[in-house]
């Protein structure tokens, strides 16, 4: 079974940098589709950065230009360097991992606080 475990959220500035990271148990990391999404309150999960098990990325309008995601498959990692995030950015983010026939994996989530 997959476990994911996200960390690396805070409180921080608007204009200020985080970077969050995931690391990933389970042997079907390097094969699958992954991703950050995140979830402000009463709001739908969005996705922001995704990358396929090819290696291909893709990014929210919202967030590109100021959102890298970034994977290493040896050691099972996820990260989203975040910079110039602004108040909306304000979410739980969460780790995701898909591949076939598997299925979805989530994490718990970390708190991105970003205060005007």
């Amino acid at each position: 079974q997959v476990q994911l475990v996200e960390s690396g959220g805070g409180l921080v500035q608007a204009g200020g940098s985080l970077r969050l990271s995931c690391a990933a148990s389970g042997g079907i990391f390097g094969v699958a589709n992954v991703g950050w999404y995140r979830q402000a309150p009463g709001k739908q999960r969005e996705l922001v950065a995704t990358v396929s098990s090819s290696g291909r990325i893709t990014y929210s309008d919202s967030v590109k230009g100021r959102f890298t995601i970034s994977r290493d498959n040896a050691n099972k990692m996820l990260y989203l360097q975040m910079n110039s995030l602004k108040p909306e950015d304000t979410a739980v983010y969460h780790c995701n991992v898909a591949a076939i026939p598997w299925g979805n994996y989530w994490g718990q989530g970390t708190q991105v606080t970003v205060s005007s």
